[in-house]
């Protein structure tokens, strides 16, 4: 039996997997939200076969939810946000998250419009979440869900795609997040376009 059998069968706890793109001085936004570097949101992380169930903070929810919403709508057409067709890769992946279960953490967001989306209050139904039975779990973001994640000890990996750019100012992905030490680097992979693909284990 390997691990994601594993897992499927409960003998394996489940991991929350935090999987973000980032630029090369540690933000995952620009000035006022910008996120135009990024490209494309095609899963860079290969994450898609490993998990069941993805989690978001509630500030990054309401933009990814209108994004693949959009796509899943018009999968040919230009999209609002970007002004650019989708991906193939990324159609792919709004056809994924379309039947996969949304968690979203968040103590002011009230309504959701995604099916597939519940939302919780607390960061105990997360740790709830954690021992059910099932694949991984992909916390999406953003920054103060996946901080939120590593100060309780629910994050236990972190898969980061960094891109060659430079934004100087805009919001970083780690903020009061508790001094960690040993985390483990399994690989570091380059990509295209000058991108290089980090997996860490988080003690």
């Amino acid at each position: 039996m390997n691990r994601k059998e594993a897992v499927v069968a409960g003998e394996t706890p489940r991991r929350i997997i935090a999987a973000l793109e980032v630029s090369l001085d540690g933000l995952i936004e620009g000035p006022n939200g910008g996120v135009d570097w990024i490209g494309s949101w095609e899963d860079s992380f290969d994450l898609v076969p490993e998990i069941d169930t993805l989690v978001l903070g509630g500030g990054t929810y309401p933009g990814y939810e209108q994004y693949w919403l959009a796509i899943l709508a018009d999968p040919e057409g230009a999209q609002p946000l970007t002004g650019k067709v989708p991906s193939k890769a990324e159609v792919e992946y709004a056809r994924f998250a379309d039947k996969t279960p949304h968690v979203v953490l968040s103590r002011t967001l009230d309504t959701v419009v995604w099916k597939t989306t519940r939302i919780v209050r607390e960061v105990a139904d997360i740790r709830a979440l954690k021992q059910q039975p099932g694949k991984d779990i992909h916390a999406v973001g953003g920054a103060s869900l996946v901080s939120t994640l590593m100060n309780e000890g629910l994050a236990d990996q972190l898969r980061l795609t960094v891109h060659p750019v430079v934004l100087g100012k805009g919001k970083a992905l780690f903020t009061d997040v508790d001094r960690r030490y040993g985390l483990e680097l399994l690989e570091a992979r380059r990509l295209a376009g000058g991108r290089v693909s980090l997996t860490y284990n988080v003690p």
